[in-house]
Parts: C-alpha cells; structure tokens; sequence
C-alpha cells in the first residue's frame, strides 16, 4: 500500500483503495528522463539550460504559493492572480484555500494560503522579478522576516529545474517543513503521474513515495481541520468551513412549471412566506430559481427569467430573517447571475455547468462568487433522450465529464476554492443511474482525484428532492408525497460524503443530517470506514 494512503481515508470513506497507480507512476528514477546538471552562471548554480532561460525561455510548468494575512485576504489573493495574469502567467489549475496558523512568527493574524500552477515563457529570474513587483503593487514592504504581509509570491518549483542563486532557490528551500505549502502542492496534483515535470517535483521531496509521503509525514489529510489548517470557501466576507457538518440548501421556485411546487410562490408575499419558513426550520442556503428545468420545460429568456427573479430578490433580501443566511440563484444565464449577485446573492448555481450559457463561467469568475457546476447532458428538453442516458459507467463517466467542466471553469477565470460540484442527480439519469450516483459519491471523488486532488477535495451538492425516480421506486405520482423517500435519499448522499443537501422540505431533511453528521463523527472517531 502506498505510503499517502491515508490521505483520502478520512475524506472519501470507503475501503479498497490503494495508490497503486501512484507508486507504479513514482519511479522516480525511471520517471524523470531529464537529469539534473549543475553548472556556475554568472547569478548562481542552475542546471544547465538555466543559463539561456532569462534570454529566451520556451514555456515551463510552474508552482507559485500564495500567502496573505493583512487586509481583505481574499481582495488580494484576486488580484494578485489578476497581475499574475496579465504579466506573463498561464493559469490551470488553483489548490484548495487554507486559513493556518502562522509560523516562526506567531505573534500576528491567521494566514490565506494557497498555490497556483501554471505556465509561463518567463525566465526563473524575471519570474521572481514579476512576482516582486506583485508584491509591491499590492502593498508589501520590507518588514519582520515572516511577519505580516497583504501578498506573498513564492516560487515553489520552475520546470524540472533546481536553481541555486543569491536571489532565488528552487525548489523553494522551506517547502519540506510546512504543511501549509505542502498540502496546496498535494492539492495541484492528481493521484496519477501527469508529466516528468510532476516526476521531478516528487524527487526534489527526497522521499521515495515523493510528495504525498511527504505530506502523510506532516500529518496527511488527517491534519486538515486541526492543528491550524482549514481547508475553506470564501462567500463575501465569510471563510466557510464545509467539513463540521452537513448543510441545507432549501429550494425556492418562483415558476409556474416547476415539477413539485410550481406556481405556489410566483407571488412576491408567498415568495418572502416561504423563505421565511425555510429558514425558521433549519435552511442555511435559500436557492431561488426562475426557470424550470425540469424534463422538457420551454426554455424561457434571460430577460424573461429575470422579470420573475428580480421582484422576489429585492424583497426577500430585506427581510430580517435573511441576514447571516447565504442566498443561491439557480440560473445558467450569465445575465441573470451577473444581476442576481448585484443584488445580494451569494452563489450562482449552474445546472448546465456552463454548458448553456459558456459567457457565464467568465462573469461569475470576475464577480468573485462560489458557483455550483452540476452535471446534465444536453438541456432540459433533451437530457432524458436515449442518448443522454447511455452510461457504460455511470460514476466513472459523470465524473469525468464533471472534471471537464470544472478544468474549464478554472480555465475561465473561476479558482478551485470557489467551485461547488454537483453530481446532477435526477439529470440525463435514469432510476439505477440515481441510485449508484447518491451510493458512490466517493468513487466519483476518487476518480476526480485522478486529474486534480483540488477538484476531489470540493464540497459535494446532491438534489435528490421529489425527483421522478423516488417516485417510480416508492410508488408515490405526487411530488410532495416523495418527502420520505427523499429523507433516505439524502441520508445515503451524506454518508457517502454530500457537504450540502437541496431540499423542497428543510424541516424533515433538518433531522436526518444531523444524524448523518452524528454517525460520520463517531465513524471518523472510531477509525471505522465500510
């Protein structure tokens, strides 16, 4: 079994797993085809195509960390990704967000820290030279070493390189002792061996299971919750911490097709009524849609939706009931997330994942909010054709398509920390399909893993409320007869690892995921996983 195995056993909770792929793919010696030569340049010791790479550089693969802890942290994070952008830095993947404890230092606020990986025809020293320049821009000055900054840009790995200079050391020198800059590293990674650059990052670790053994020595995935590590989400000010339980998203349809309650709360009083009483039974998220996208629903305008949505917003946004509860428009129309968020939404939950409506991954990137990316095949008027139902594997494929979408996201401007996934229960699904997707969230997490340990590690949406399929099982054509079956259904999403339920009735939902929860912290307690 391979060393870093217990990095997932407390987050995806089921048995048979191994790292067999990992350690096949960390043969280091085998792996890494490029040696490291050193030879003197005239700034230090560098590996032998070092000495050309500030004159002209193809593109290498890069690692930046990301730490702040003065200001608004997350203000500076954005735009020090917007320089980083638009100075020669490509993109492609974010880690986790952690809020840590300070080190060496401790006298001083809590840090945001994180890390990037991308590419970029920048040399290791007008890297680091940008990067400074970042710094400043944002506000840094010379102060205490490890003392309170609003930016800090670190260089964590340069190609296969290993750079020693006055100025600058790649790998960076303090990497193998902070869990802080090692579990968003882990965080960049898959679970398989994705390129020889990768290789070379697990042998700078010097440990032969490379930097996920490295990573269990510091404490692994276990250490995450304790010890001064929260792996977050931002939403506005707030740093949500998804693991302490589950939480409840209750559904508000102001439509008139809606499948369950469809032209119960179009009236702006019956609207503010019902989010009233979602919240008095338990509700932490209110989710309101304006379009249907139940099987075969007309697709409506974004102007048309917005003409039902933006009544019931402002109202239900003035109400004190609201304040310190999140609010959610179900939506897959840039328009329409672009004026939910002006006024006052929190997180834009995409049942398309971009897919509709491509413009949408760009504006939600630029407006800063967490944004659900679910999985359907086709829309509402074709998901359930035969094509769209055809699964040889449907937790395999679901999740691949997922990645997909989430990669784009990223690619669009639109940073891990703040991506919710949904595995589309009830969407381009058929009965059995339903069933094994709320029965295997942990292998869809495992097999996210795979491309991105990041993506895996993302809070997990499941909607199973009053869907056809209850319906068909339980023998129930009335929708809000299905509330039962629906309290089981959840019940099997939490325990097999769901972050947030979407429910019609928060009330009888309430109850059953504080159980869950219960068992979940007795089975991380007892070290039991079936």
């Amino acid at each position: 079994m391979f060393p870093g195995m217990g990095m997932f056993k407390p987050l995806l909770g089921f048995k048979g797993f191994s790292f067999k792929n990992i350690s096949a793919g960390l043969n280091l010696k085998t792996c890494c085809r490029t040696s490291i030569y050193t030879t003197t340049c005239r700034s230090g010791i560098h590996s032998s195509a070092e000495c050309l790479l500030d004159v002209h550089s193809p593109e290498h693969e890069i690692v930046i960390a990301l730490g702040s802890n003065v200001g608004d942290r997350i203000q500076n994070f954005n735009e020090a990704l917007c320089l980083m952008k638009k100075s020669g830095i490509n993109i492609t993947r974010h880690s986790c967000l952690y809020e840590t404890e300070p080190a060496y230092v401790t006298d001083q606020p809590l840090f945001l820290n994180s890390a990037i990986r991308g590419t970029t025809k920048l040399g290791p020293h007008e890297l680091l030279k940008v990067l400074k320049q970042i710094e400043k821009d944002l506000g840094r000055t010379d102060g205490i070493r490890y003392g309170p900054r609003p930016i800090d840009l670190d260089i964590l790995f340069y190609g296969k390189l290993k750079i020693e200079s006055e100025a600058l050391t790649v790998p960076h020198e303090r990497i193998w002792e902070r869990p802080f800059v090692v579990a968003p590293i882990v965080d960049l990674l898959g679970s398989s061996i994705d390129s020889d650059t990768v290789a070379s990052w697990h042998s700078f670790s010097r440990k032969s299971g490379g930097l996920f053994e490295l990573w269990e020595n510091l404490g692994g995935e276990s250490s995450i919750g304790r010890e001064g590590l929260r792996r977050v989400l931002p939403i506005g000010r707030v740093l949500w911490d998804w693991s302490k339980r589950t939480h409840i998203m209750g559904v508000l349809n102001v439509t008139p097709d809606s499948f369950s309650d469809g032209g119960n709360f179009q009236a702006v009083e019956a609207a503010v009524s019902q989010v009233r009483l979602l919240i008095s039974e338990g509700a932490d998220i209110i989710d309101v849609g304006a379009q249907s996208t139940r099987p075969f629903a007309s697709r409506l305008s974004a102007d048309e939706e917005l003409q039902r949505l933006i009544p019931v917003l402002e109202a239900i946004t003035q109400i004190p009931e609201v304040k310190g509860k999140l609010l959610s428009v179900d939506t897959f129309y840039a328009d329409v997330a672009l004026e939910a968020v002006k006024r006052g939404v929190h997180i834009v939950n995409d049942v398309s994942g971009g897919q509709l409506d491509p413009k949408i991954l760009t504006v939600v990137g630029e407006l800063g909010v967490p944004y659900v990316v679910m999985h359907m095949r086709g829309d509402p008027t074709t998901m359930q054709s035969n094509e769209n139902l055809e699964y040889e594997d449907v937790c395999k494929q679901v999740a691949s398509e997922l990645y997909a979408r989430v990669n784009t996201a990223e690619l669009s401007g639109i940073p891990l920390w703040r991506i919710i996934i949904d595995p589309g229960v009830g969407f381009s699904k058929k009965t059995e399909h339903n069933l094994k997707l709320l029965m295997g969230l942990s292998s869809i997490r495992r097999e996210i893993g795979k491309k991105s340990l990041a993506a895996s590690y993302a809070p997990i949406l499941v909607g199973p409320s009053r869907k056809r399929f209850l319906g068909e099982i339980c023998d129930r054509a009335d929708p809000v007869e299905r509330d039962p079956a629906t309290i089981a259904a959840v019940t099997a999403g939490i325990l097999g690892g769901a972050n947030i339920i979407r429910v019609h009735n928060v009330g009888f939902n309430l109850d059953a995921a504080r159980l869950c929860d219960a068992l979940l912290k007795q089975r991380k307690t007892s070290g039991i996983y079936v």
